[in-house]
C-alpha cells in the first residue's frame, strides 16, 4: 500500500510526493535564513515519515469512525518520525529533534494536550513508545526505502534502536535550554510552504527571501527627486547608525525617508486595514512601475485578494501569510508572537532576523498595546533588525522610551524639522463647536461653498445615524460611508470610493470613523470631527489641505471639533479625561494650528506616559528568555495580554457557502464587530473561525450601505432573530 502524507480533500499526495516538496522549499530556505543546510535538509527528509503509521494512514484515507478516536490513544505522527533518528548519525540527533519533535504541536502545554511531553506525562513513556511504534514492520520499511530515495542510507531498525531514539529525544526535549529554535522555525515554514504550494513548490520557493531595490527611494534619481516642499527628501539617508526615529507632519515624505534608510529586507507595519492598502498600493506601484525593479511585496491582514491598475498587479492569497516576502505590509499584532511566544514564532523570528522593520504612526497605540509595540522593538534589536519609526504626532515622553530601547542616540538618526520649516506645513483653522447642531450649520455652510467634506466620528453607530443624516438633508450631494463593521470584500471597494470622492469635483461627503485616520493619501477641503486624544486628532486633520504644492503652501482650510458629550461612555474607546484634555489644548475661533506649537500641546495632554506591566506574558525579559526551546504557549496568552474586544460575524444568508468556502473567501465574508455582541445571542457557525451569524436585514437596511447596524435593545431581543 502506497504510503499517503494528505487526505484526498487535501490532494491525496503521497508521503514521497510531500517530502520531496518539503525537501525542495527547505533547501532554498535554509540557506537563505542562515540555518545549517545539510542538517536540514536530512530533517525534512525524516520529519513526516511517522505519517505512514497505520493510524494516520487510516485517518487520511478517512477510514477512523468516531469510535477509533475515542477508543485509541492519541498518536502524532511527529513522535513516530523521531523513531527514524538512526537512520542519522547519533552526533546530530539534537538537531534531529529540535527539526521534527515540535513542527505542529509545543513539547508541552500544547493546547491539545497532545505534545511529546505532554503525552508522557498523561500515558508514560512506556505507552507512549508502545503506541507510536505499532504495527512497526507493515509500514517502516517503506518509509525507509522513501528516505532512500533522498540519499539517506537505509538500516534495519530494531525495536531496542527505536526505544533509544525515543529516550534520546524525550530527554532531549525535556532539558532543552531557554530560547528559541531557528531549526524549528525553518522546518516549520517549509513543511507549510511545501503544502500550500505542493508541486509547484520548487518554482514559487526560488521567489522568497529577495531583498528588493530601494535605491529609488534614496538615489534622488526616480518619482522622488529631493524637493523643499518635501523637507526629509533632502535630508541624508546615508547615516551609519542602524536605527531611526522621525517626527515629521504629514506630508513631509517620511514613507520614502524610512524606505531609503532600509537596506535588507522590508516589514512595513501600520495600524490599520485601511492604511496597510494604501501602503501595499503605493509600494507595489513604486517598485513595479516607477523605479522599473520587480519585487515580492505582500500585504498581510484578513483582506485576501486586490487587483491593481486593472490586473496588472494580483495578490496571490495563499503566499501573503508565508516568510520571505521582499516587501511584507502589516500591522504590530501580526508579529507580537515573537513577544509572546505563541504558535509560529519561530518562524516569524526567522524572518524578521537580520532585516529592516518600519513601525509607522507608532503613537496610535495605547495602553497594553503599547507596552506589546515597546516589547516588539527590544526583540527587533535582539534579532538584529535595523528599526525606523515614524510619526506625525508623538508625546515626547513615548520618543523617549523608544530611544532608550533602541539604544539612545549613538544608535538612532533621530530627525526633526526645525519651526521655520514646520511653520510651512501650517494648514488648518481649528473650530470648535459647541453643540451637535453647530456642526450641522458648518456642514451646510461647507457645502454650499462647494467643499469635499470628511465628517470623522469616533462610533460606528454615530457614523451611521450622520450618513442617514447627510443623506436626507442634502439628497443632491453624493455621500458614503466607511467603518469598521462592513463584510471585509465590501470594505476594501469602499476604500476605493473614498479616493474617487477625494478626487471629484463639486461638494461631497464621506463619513466615517477612525479608519480614515492614519496613511490614507487623501485631500479634502474641509473636515468635521467628534473630539478625540490630541494625537489622533492631529492625524485625523491630516486628510483635510493634504497636497503640498507651491500653490498651497500657506493656505488654510477649516476644521471643525466637536465638545465632547458629558457621558464618558459617548465619548467610548477613548478615555474621556483625555479626550476632554484635548478638546482645552486646541486653538479656538479660527486659530491656525501651528505645527511649531503641535508637539508643546501634546505634551501637555500627556506629559507622562503610561506603560503597562505586562512582563509575565513576555518571552524576553532583562536579557534572557523565559519559555523554553520546542514550546509555544497557546493563544490565550496573546488575548488576555491584549485584552482584545473583538468578535467576528457573517451574515446567515451566507453560512452554507461559508462552509463550502476556502479560506480567503471566508475571510471576505467577515465582518468585525466587538464582543459585546454576543450578548445577542446569535447562533455560531461550527466552521473557520466559528463566527457569530447575524440576520441579513442588519446589513445595510432600507437600501443604504451602511453595513451593519444595531437595532434598538428592544428590537435585538432574541426573538425576532
Amino acid at each position: 500500500m502506497t504510503l499517503l502524507a494528505k487526505s484526498p480533500d487535501q490532494g491525496g499526495l503521497t508521503l514521497e510526493e510531500h517530502t520531496r516538496h518539503v525537501v525542495e522549499a527547505m533547501t532554498h530556505m535554509a540557506d537563505e535564513l542562515d540555518v545549517s543546510f545539510e542538517i536540514a535538509r536530512r530533517g525534512a527528509v525524516v520529519h513526516d515519515l511517522g505519517k505512514g503509521h497505520p493510524f494516520f494512514q487510516a485517518m487520511v484515507r478517512e477510514e477512523l469512525t468516531e469510535w477509533d478516536w475515542i477508543e485509541q490513544e492519541p498518536h502524532r505522527h511527529e513522535i513516530s518520525s523521531l523513531l527514524f533518528l538512526p537512520l542519522i548519525d547519533r552526533e546530530e540527533w539534537p538537531q534531529m529533534v529540535d527539526l521534527i519533535a515540535a513542527h505542529h504541536k509545543s513539547v508541552k502545554q500544547d493546547r491539545s494536550k497532545r505534545g511529546l511531553i505532554d503525552l508522557v506525562r498523561e500515558y508514560g513513556p512506556d505507552r507512549v513508545f508502545e503506541r507510536h511504534q505499532e504495527e512497526w514492520e507493515t509500514w517502516a520499511p517503506e518509509a525507509i526505502e522513501i528516505a532512500a530515495t533522498f540519499g539517506i542510507e537505509p538500516r534495519d531498525i530494531d525495536e531496542a534502536a527505536r526505544r533509544t531514539a525515543f529516550d534520546a529525544a524525550l530527554a532531549h526535549c525535556r532539558q532543552n535550554s531557554d530560547g528559541w529554535s531557528a531549526r524549528r522555525g525553518v522546518m516549520m515554514s517549509a513543511d507549510h510552504f511545501a503544502s500550500n504550494y505542493t508541486h509547484d513548490t520548487g518554482d514559487e520557493v526560488e521567489h522568497l527571501h529577495e531583498e528588493p531595490d530601494l535605491t529609488g527611494y534614496r538615489d534622488n534619481g526616480g518619482p522622488y527627486t529631493a524637493s523643499e516642499l518635501y523637507p526629509l527628501s533632502t535630508m541624508d539617508t546615508d547615516d551609519d547608525r542602524p536605527h531611526t526615529l522621525v517626527t515629521a507632519p504629514t506630508g513631509a515624505g517620511k514613507t520614502n525617508f524610512l524606505l531609503g534608510r532600509c537596506d535588507g529586507r522590508v516589514f512595513y507595519t501600520l495600524p490599520f486595514q485601511a492604511s496597510i492598502n494604501a501602503m501595499y498600493r503605493r509600494i507595489q506601484t513604486d517598485l513595479h512601475k516607477h523605479f522599473d525593479a520587480p519585487a515580492d511585496v505582500r500585504r498581510l491582514h484578513a483582506t485576501s485578494r486586490i487587483e491593481l491598475e486593472d490586473g496588472e498587479f494580483e495578490e496571490d492569497p495563499d503566499l501573503q501569510r508565508h516568510p520571505g516576502a521582499g516587501v511584507k505590509v502589516m500591522t504590530p499584532y501580526q508579529m507580537a508572537s515573537i513577544v509572546f511566544g505563541t504558535a509560529g514564532y519561530e518562524a516569524m523570528a526567522l524572518d524578521l532576523r537580520g532585516n529592516d522593520v518600519i513601525l509607522d504612526e507608532v503613537h496610535t497605540y495605547d495602553g497594553v498595546a503599547r507596552s506589546m509595540v515597546l516589547q516588539i522593538v527590544r526583540m527587533l534589536v535582539e534579532l538584529g533588525c535595523r528599526v525606523h519609526i515614524g510619526t506625525a504626532t508623538i508625546p515626547s515622553a513615548l520618543a523617549e522610551a523608544l530611544l532608550e530601547v533602541l539604544g539612545g542616540e549613538e544608535a538612532v538618526q533621530r530627525v526633526r524639522l526645525d519651526d521655520d520649516t514646520l511653520d510651512t506645513f501650517n494648514r488648518h483653522r481649528i473650530h470648535q463647536c459647541s453643540s451637535p447642531d453647530a456642526a450641522w450649520s458648518a456642514l451646510d455652510d461647507r457645502l454650499e461653498q462647494g467643499d469635499r467634506v470628511l465628517f470623522v466620528s469616533n462610533q460606528v453607530d454615530s457614523a451611521q445615524q450622520r450618513f442617514r443624516a447627510v443623506r436626507e438633508r442634502h439628497p443632491d450631494v453624493p455621500a458614503m460611508l466607511i467603518h469598521s463593521r462592513y463584510k471585509r470584500r465590501d470594505r476594501a471597494e469602499l476604500e476605493d470610493q473614498i479616493e474617487a470622492f477625494e478626487q471629484q469635483e463639486g461638494p461631497c461627503v464621506v463619513c466615517a470613523t477612525q479608519v480614515v485616520e492614519v496613511s490614507l493619501d487623501i485631500s479634502f477641503d474641509a473636515m468635521i470631527t467628534d473630539a478625540a486624544p490630541l494625537d489622533g486628532m492631529v492625524q485625523r486633520f491630516g486628510r483635510v489641505n493634504r497636497e503640498r504644492s507651491e500653490d498651497t503652501i500657506g493656505v488654510l482650510k477649516p476644521i471643525y471639533v466637536i465638545a465632547p458629550p458629558a457621558e464618558d461612555a459617548a465619548i467610548l474607546p477613548y478615555d474621556a479625561e483625555t479626550v476632554r484634555a484635548s478638546f482645552e489644548a486646541l486653538p479656538t475661533d479660527g486659530t491656525v494650528l501651528r505645527e511649531a506649537n503641535v508637539q508643546n500641546r501634546i505634551d501637555a495632554v500627556y506629559p507622562q506616559v503610561e506603560i503597562p506591566e505586562v512582563d509575565t506574558h513576555f518571552i524576553w525579559q532583562d536579557g534572557r528568555y523565559r519559555i523554553q526551546k520546542l514550546q509555544h504557549r497557546p493563544k490565550s496568552v496573546l488575548l488576555t495580554a491584549l485584552n482584545i474586544n473583538s468578535e467576528t460575524c457573517i451574515l446567515r444568508s451566507e453560512a452554507t457557502q461559508y462552509a463550502d468556502a476556502w479560506w480567503e473567501e471566508r475571510q471576505r465574508m467577515h465582518i468585525p464587530v466587538p464582543t459585546s455582541f454576543n450578548r445577542f445571542d446569535w447562533p455560531r457557525h461550527p466552521d473557520g473561525q466559528k463566527p457569530l451569524c447575524a440576520p441579513d436585514d442588519l446589513y445595510d437596511p432600507d437600501g443604504l450601505p451602511l453595513g451593519l447596524t444595531i437595532r434598538s435593545v428592544d428590537d435585538t431581543s432574541p426573538n425576532i432573530l
